[in-house]
């Protein structure tokens, strides 16, 4: 069963999946973050859920650097417990720190356009996370 990851954001929210032995991550695709819940959003991604047998969903939380909760994790909270509503998956918060930087930053060293990184980046940044989470369970 496969995993899957997301990096939720105001604009965007970027999908990542496992490979089905969870071993690899690899960026999905990025979705509208606006309106979300009231168009057919959530439906769409119930069919994702479906065709890729997701057996558990790993969504990025935004810490501060000191480790403590602020506005963009209390964000991922609120849409997490929305998803709940929908979903009967189990879900994992998973530490993000500073993966938008590093996503960023993969990207520059592959000298993708500034407009080609702004498409993909959510994408990246999922996978990162997904890989972090991933990385951990094999410990």
């Amino acid at each position: 069963m496969r995993v899957l990851g997301i990096d939720y954001g105001e604009k965007r929210i970027g999908l990542a999946i496992s490979d089905p032995l969870g071993i690899i991550a690899q960026g999905l695709k990025v979705v509208s973050a606006e309106n979300f819940f009231q168009n057919k959003g959530i439906e769409e991604f119930k069919e994702l859920i479906k065709e890729f047998k997701i057996s558990k969903i790993v969504v990025g939380f935004p810490l501060n650097m000191d480790g403590s909760t602020g506005k963009k994790g209390n964000e991922v909270q609120s849409f997490v417990e929305q998803l709940k509503k929908h979903i009967s998956l189990p879900f994992v918060l998973w530490d993000e720190r500073l993966t938008t930087v590093a996503a960023e930053n993969i990207l520059i060293n592959t000298d993708l356009s500034r407009k080609r990184r702004k498409k993909v980046i959510d994408k990246v940044a999922a996978a990162i996370i997904l890989q972090g989470y991933l990385d951990r369970q094999k410990q």
